[in-house]
C-alpha cells in the first residue's frame, strides 16, 4: 500500500510563505526589460530589494521609482504594495469570496491570524468589510488628489493620484515624483500644498489605525465607551504620537519656513514616520534630536491588524501599563480600567526586545561594513524594520550584504516578529509548562 504524505502548515507558516512567494514573483517580474524604462535587465539583488520593500510596504529603494521603472514596472510595484498592505491571506480570501467558493476552518483561522482578529466567528463578513473599506478609502483619496496632479501634470496626473493614494493608504511610501521634482525627491515639491499634505496624512492614519477600529467606528460611531480595548488603545496612543512630536517639530525644526508651511511640515513629518515613508522636507537638514524622534516613531509604527508595520501602538501601551502597574505594586497589568492578560504582556515584552535588538544589531553591522557613522545606519534600520521607507540617502550606495540585512529587517517588520518565530519553529499551540516555579531577583 502506498502511503500518502501530507504537509500540514500552521497559519503562521502559510502567512510567511505567502509573503515569500509574492516577493520572489515580484522580483522576477521586475527583472525583465519591460519593467525598466531603459529596456535593460535589472540585477536580481536590486529587484529582490525593490519587491521586498513593496510587499513589506516599506518604501526603501535602490532606484528612483519614476526614473528607473517603466509604467509596467510601476504597475507591478503598485500591485505588490496593494497585496502587501492588504496581506497575502486577505488577497487570497478575497479571490475565494469573489469566486463563490467556501472557506474551511483552517482557512478561516489563517484569516483570523492575518488580520489580528480576536474571534474566528464572523471572519468572512469581517473580511468583506475590510476589502470594501480599503478600496473605498483609496478611491476617495485618489479623487481628492486628482485635481492637483491633473492641473500640474495633465492626464498623467490620474495615474499619479491613484499610485500615491494606494501607496499612502498601504503605508508604503513609494512615490513617482522623480521625473517631476528630482530624483528621490518624494513629496518635497508639495510641502506647502494643504490638499496633498492632509490627504496623504489622512490616508496614512486611516490605513495604520487598524481594521478593528474601523469596525468599532462603523458599529458604534462616536460612542467611544462601547469600543473594544484594542480600539481605545489604538486611538489614544495614535493621538499622543501625533500631537507631541508635531509640537516638537513646530517649535524646534523647520524654523526657516512660513507659518502655514511650517504647520504642514510639522504634521506631515510626524505622521509619515509611523511606517509611511514620504517626506516633504530635506531629512538631512533635520537635527539629530529630530532624527532620533523619527526613529522612535518608526519603531512604534501603527496599530495591530492594519497596513502599518512597527512594534504597534498596543505593544507600547501594554509596556507602559506594565511599568505603571509594577510601580503601583499591582499583581496584574491594568490598562484603561481593564486587566491585560499575562500572554499579551509577555508578547509585548518579546516584541519590544526583538525589534530593538535587531534594529541596533543591523545598524552596527551596516555601519561597520559600509564605514558609515552610526546615526544614518540606525535611521536606515529603523526605517526597514518599521516598514517605513524614509532614508537619509544611503540606500542606493549600500553593498549586497547591507541590502540583505535591510531586506530581512523589512520582512521581519511586515510579517511580524511573533508570526515569523512561530512559523520557523512550527508552533501551533501553547506548550504546557512542566517545571517547578522559583523566584529570581530583578533589578
Amino acid at each position: 500500500m502506498k502511503r500518502k504524505f501530507t504537509i500540514k502548515l500552521s497559519s503562521f507558516q502559510i502567512i510567511t510563505l505567502g509573503f515569500i512567494a509574492i516577493i520572489l514573483l515580484g522580483a522576477i517580474l521586475l527583472m525583465f526589460p519591460i519593467s525598466s524604462k531603459g529596456g535593460e535587465w535589472t540585477p536580481f539583488i536590486n529587484t529582490l530589494f525593490t519587491s521586498t520593500s513593496a510587499v513589506c510596504v516599506t518604501g526603501l529603494v535602490v532606484y528612483d521609482t519614476a526614473i528607473h521603472w517603466s509604467v509596467f514596472g510601476q504597475i507591478v510595484i503598485l500591485l505588490l504594495i496593494q497585496i502587501g498592505g492588504m496581506g497575502v491571506v486577505t488577497m487570497v480570501a478575497a479571490f475565494f469570496m469573489l469566486s463563490g467558493r467556501k472557506l474551511g476552518l483552517v482557512a478561516r483561522g489563517t484569516m483570523q491570524d492575518a488580520v489580528s482578529s480576536h474571534s474566528i466567528g464572523g471572519i468572512i463578513s469581517y473580511m468583506g468589510f475590510i476589502l470594501k473599506g480599503i478600496f473605498l478609502v483609496e478611491l476617495i483619496g485618489a479623487l481628492i488628489m486628482l485635481p492637483v496632479f491633473v492641473i500640474d501634470y495633465g492626464a498623467e496626473g490620474i495615474w499619479m493620484a491613484i499610485f500615491h493614494s494606494v501607496s499612502a493608504f498601504c503605508n508604503a511610501g513609494f512615490d513617482i515624483m522623480g521625473t517631476k521634482t528630482g530624483e528621490f525627491s518624494s513629496l518635497t515639491g508639495y510641502v506647502s500644498d494643504p490638499v496633498i499634505n492632509l490627504t496623504i496624512c489622512a490616508l496614512i492614519i486611516i490605513g495604520g489605525i487598524g481594521f478593528m477600529v474601523w469596525r468599532d467606528v462603523a458599529e458604534h460611531k462616536f460612542r467611544i465607551s462601547k469600543y473594544s480595548l484594542q480600539s481605545k488603545v489604538a486611538l489614544l496612543v495614535t493621538a499622543i504620537l501625533l500631537v507631541v512630536p508635531s509640537i516638537y517639530f513646530f517649535f524646534f525644526e523647520f524654523q526657516d519656513m512660513e507659518l502655514g508651511e511650517r504647520i504642514l511640515a510639522s504634521i506631515f513629518q510626524t505622521v509619515t514616520p509611523r511606517t509611511a515613508g514620504f517626506n516633504t522636507v530635506n531629512l538631512n537638514a533635520i537635527s539629530q534630536v529630530g532624527l532620533l524622534t523619527m526613529i522612535i516613531l518608526m519603531l512604534v509604527g501603527g496599530s495591530s491588524g492594519s497596513t502599518a508595520g512597527g512594534m504597534k501602538t498596543s505593544t507600547l501601551a501594554v509596556l507602559f501599563a506594565t511599568i505603571i502597574s509594577l510601580f503601583k505594586k499591582k499583581d496584574e497589568t491594568e490598562l484603561l480600567r481593564r486587566r491585560v492578560g499575562n500572554e499579551a504582556v509577555k508578547s509585548a515584552i518579546a516584541i519590544f526586545i526583538m525589534y530593538v535588538t535587531l534594529f541596533l544589531l543591523g545598524a552596527l553591522i551596516i555601519s561597520k561594513v559600509e564605514g558609515l557613522s552610526l546615526l544614518p545606519c540606525m535611521y536606515e534600520t529603523a526605517s526597514a524594520i518599521g516598514t517605513v521607507g524614509l532614508s537619509l540617502g544611503i540606500t542606493p550606495q549600500l553593498h549586497v550584504a547591507s541590502k540583505l540585512i535591510l531586506m530581512l529587517l523589512m520582512f521581519f517588520g511586515r510579517v511580524g516578529g511573533l508570526t515569523l518565530f512561530f512559523a520557523l519553529f512550527g508552533i501551533r499551540k501553547k506548550p504546557l509548562s512542566k517545571f517547578s516555579a522559583e523566584n529570581i531577583s530583578i533589578g
